[in-house]
Order: C-alpha cells, then structure tokens, then sequence
C-alpha cells in the first residue's frame, strides 16, 4: 500500500477524482512540509506543482491509501513515461488538522518540462474554469 498526495484536478469534488480516487481510501487534508510552486500550465490549464522546493508556498492536498494496482494507473495517467509528463516523487506532508507528518508519493514536474505557465497560485488549486478533461481533449 502506497500514501499518494493529490493537489489539483484528482481531489474531491474536481473533474477527475470520481474515475481515479473515488475507489481509493481517504485519509485527511495535508499541506506539504516544504514550499513549492504551484501553477496552472498547458494546453489543457492542469495544475502543476514545479520541483523546486523551497520557492512558492505550502501545497494543499488530500492523501489517500492506494494499492500497487493504483499506483501504476495514477503513474499512467499523469505520464510518467512520457517525455515532459509528470515525475512521482516522496514528498513529505502534515496532516492540516493533527500534525502529523508523512512521506507520500506525489507528481510534479521540472520547470523546463512546462511549455507555458498562465497562473501561479498561492498554495491552494481551485477548480479552474480552463482546464479541459482527458475525456475532451483533442490533439
């Protein structure tokens, strides 16, 4: 069993939490214990947290409990195996509420993997108006 720590569209109530976390266990709103930049980027508007720790302010995010099976999708879907996807790396959290500290997977990527940043944000994504789901995604 992994801990996987979500910041944009995969959280509760965004587009893409019914398909790919809804089956997976919640475990609470954490922040991360570093700062890092969160923006809004691409074509599709997605937000992405740029590894640069240290800079931009603590991330938001829920963590939740997900099986080998889970992982290997969620690596999928954030192209992990692409050139300029997403990279899964540990990233310590704080549960919000508690205090409590946790290592957990997480993707972002290298600012050099960004085509373009329309908005840097100041920690928290909110649901975009912009971002276009996979499902409406034409190339």
């Amino acid at each position: 069993m992994h801990m996987m720590f979500v910041y944009g569209t995969l959280k509760r109530g965004f587009p893409n939490h019914e398909l790919w976390m809804e089956k997976h266990r919640f475990v609470g709103q954490f922040q991360t214990r570093n700062s890092f930049p969160l923006v809004v980027a691409g074509k599709w508007h997605s937000p992405v947290v740029i590894a640069e720790p240290g800079k931009g302010h603590k991330i938001s995010g829920e963590v939740y409990i997900v099986d080998d099976q889970g992982l290997f999708e969620l690596d999928r879907i954030e192209g992990t195996h692409l050139v300029g996807g997403y990279n899964r790396i540990l990233l310590e959290v704080e549960m919000i509420e508690a205090g409590i500290f946790h290592d957990t997977w997480s993707y972002v990527k290298n600012r050099s993997s960004i085509d373009v940043i329309h908005d840097e944000l100041t920690g928290d994504y909110l649901r975009d108006p912009r971002y276009v789901p996979a499902s409406q995604r034409l190339t």
